[in-house]
């Protein structure tokens, strides 16, 4: 028997059990999804503060910001950070914050609103800044602190979602995700393809990860942990310091998926992937054992496809005719079926969260699955890319990152 061909069985069995477990996940996250929408949440609505860092405006920026002070929830505060006057986003938000002022106390909801010029920092990254300036605006009676993304768009209950499990003293932090929308172009189509894959490694374990986009935590737990303290001085990721914090203190990260949180954007290829590979170089700075992880499991699909790929065209099998290659190259195509059928559960997931897109998700819905075979090969690249630089750009900043030290090599016009 051919040693490539050796290989290759046993490269092809371990790739197989992983996406039959694989899949086995997406059924159970697409099960954990239905019995939270249907799950009555607690009345648990103590007085919540939230963050939101802002850096730029881009489409549905104002749209995306009427979501969160509008959300169904009383009482609440609301900081939009931004660092500099210059900021691009300044002004907007100024003036949405002051064409809103007399609509933001009603039956539902009483919210609080301010806007807060964070400055810069060498030490951190500029999201971690402006949420660090934030807290010194966040009223003394608050007791849950939240964090969100201007770039992502809340159902109106997201607030109350996100808090309710912390009526468990045993959950630390309440945590969503985002989930992107494919739109009309193939970056945006595939980057929703790429992301919502991370999005379903979340679920009801323990071993989940805080998502700065959409986080809450008590304020009490906040200060125990000393997270603006100890975690956030030195840092470009706020939501792995906080897992890093949690997970040191033994303390419980809850996803709650009716917190995923709508999110869609327009590029080129190329500024996708650089967004790609900006969120696996942060993973292998403050979560190295996740990457080695990816890192392992992208290596063994594409390993397996290129060995069994070529055992087909060379013909290096114990029985090399047509009929030996047809079987080979089936058992490739089961392995790229059971992807492609997780693939399938994401845009279920879509639907489900949002209705209010069924055009939307009926023109575009199957990208989810049917980009999904160029998902892996992306995500190797990332992951090996992400091996031979600590160098990142982002929002027009570029650091150079390391576990508790940032150095902030070059600084955008709007900076």
């Amino acid at each position: 028997m051919p040693l490539e061909f050796k290989v290759f069985l046993g490269l092809a069995t371990l790739l197989t059990l992983q996406s039959v477990f694989s899949l086995r996940d997406g059924y159970r996250f697409l099960r954990n999804l239905g019995a939270s929408l249907k799950k009555a949440r607690s009345g648990y609505q103590p007085y919540a503060a939230v963050i939101v860092p802002c850096k730029g405006v881009f489409p549905k920026f104002e749209q995306n910001l009427r979501r969160y002070l509008g959300q169904d929830y009383s009482p609440y505060q609301i900081i939009f950070v931004v660092a500099a006057r210059n900021d691009p986003a300044f002004v907007p938000l100024g003036g949405l914050l002051e064409a809103t002022k007399g609509a933001r106390t009603s039956a539902r909801s009483a919210v609080t609103a301010s806007l807060v010029i964070a400055g810069l920092s060498n030490e951190r990254g500029e999201k971690v800044n402006n949420l660090l300036a934030g807290l010194q605006s966040v009223d003394g009676a608050v007791e849950v602190l939240v964090v969100a993304d201007a770039d992502a768009r809340p159902h109106a209950d997201w607030l109350s979602s996100l808090v309710a499990p912390l009526a468990d003293p045993a959950v630390t932090v309440s945590t969503g995700f985002r989930w992107y929308l494919p739109g009309p172009g193939f970056a945006s189509q595939l980057r929703a393809a790429w992301d919502t894959s991370i999005a379903t490694l979340l679920g009801d374990w323990k071993e989940n990860f805080a998502w700065g986009g959409s986080m809450a935590m008590r304020v009490a737990d906040f200060r125990r942990l000393d997270i603006a303290g100890r975690y956030w001085p030195r840092t470009v990721s706020d939501d792995y310091a906080v897992t890093r914090a949690v997970r040191e203190a033994k303390g419980r990260i809850h996803f709650e998926p009716r917190c995923l949180v709508r999110s869609e954007e327009e590029s080129s290829f190329g500024e996708f992937l650089d967004w790609a590979n900006r969120q696996i170089v942060i993973t292998r700075v403050y979560a190295p054992h996740l990457w080695r992880m990816g890192l392992v499991a992208h290596s063994l699909y594409v390993g397996t496809w290129v060995i069994g790929l070529g055992v087909i065209a060379l013909g290096r099998l114990p029985n090399p005719s047509a009929d030996g290659r047809a079987a080979l190259a089936a058992w490739l195509v089961g392995i790229l079926a059971l992807g492609i059928a997780k693939a399938r559960l994401r845009a279920a997931v879509a639907r489900q969260l949002f209705p209010e897109e069924a055009a939307r998700l009926a023109r575009f819905g199957a990208r989810y699955w049917q980009l999904q075979p160029l998902v892996p090969w992306i995500m190797f690249w990332n992951f090996l890319r992400a091996g031979f630089t600590r160098q990142i750009e982002w929002a027009g900043t570029t650091y150079k990152i390391y576990p508790g030290k940032v150095e902030v090599t070059r600084r955008g016009p709007s900076a």
